[in-house]
């Protein structure tokens, strides 16, 4: 009988294996993956303070927010990853290279088309905590329990809709087995200084 998580499943196996992280969560993008590993290491108390370079991608703050913290805007200049500080969740949208796993952290990359390992949409959660990973495979899946129909889950939690579809799975795997093991990180954007946006203030 056919799968359709088999395949994600073999992605997220080969980008362990690739990358050197225990367990890799894939999900539609690494906004959702900064605002799940944001939304876990946060405990769900709102209030926290989350420090982010002022020039980055938009959706990181915003990815904050989402998760009840206030933004905190640091001048930091950064090449290719940078901590959503003072938690241990990194965005690596510009990083995707053989072994860059860093042991206790939550490292987020991006399969955006423009990314080094790139397709129309996908992330993926490089880390190494099993408690984290249940969360995370139910939390991107509605909240509910992979390969568990409807009419017999048990939903226990709210959850998001932010699973990587088998599709793009599938050309990612074949596209990361061509990678070349070593990558240079990607260069920053022409990010503006979102401090300055009146919706951040």
């Amino acid at each position: 009988m056919y799968n359709p998580h088999q395949v994600t499943k073999e992605f997220e196996a080969a980008l362990c294996e690739y990358t050197g992280a225990p367990f890799a969560v894939a999900v539609n993008s690494c906004t959702m993956a900064i605002l799940l590993a944001l939304h876990w290491s946060s405990g769900s108390n709102h209030g926290q303070i989350a420090r982010i370079p002022k020039h980055t991608y938009v959706s990181v703050p915003q990815s904050a927010i989402h998760v009840g913290m206030d933004v905190e805007f640091t001048d930091v200049d950064w090449v290719g990853t940078y901590q959503i500080s003072p938690f241990p969740v990194w965005d690596c949208a510009k990083r995707f290279t053989s072994g860059m796993y860093v042991p206790g952290q939550y490292q987020c990359v991006s399969f955006h088309s423009a990314k080094i390992l790139g397709d129309t949409q996908g992330g993926a959660i490089l880390h190494d905590n099993p408690e984290a990973d249940t969360w995370f495979r139910k939390a991107r899946f509605d909240g509910r329990t992979e390969g568990v129909p409807p009419s017999e889950d048990h939903f226990d939690m709210i959850g998001y809709h932010c699973y990587l579809s088998p599709d793009v799975s599938a050309r990612l795997l074949l596209k990361l087995k061509a990678l070349p093991k070593d990558n240079p990180d990607q260069p920053a954007d022409d990010y503006p200084d979102l401090s300055k946006f009146e919706v951040f203030q």
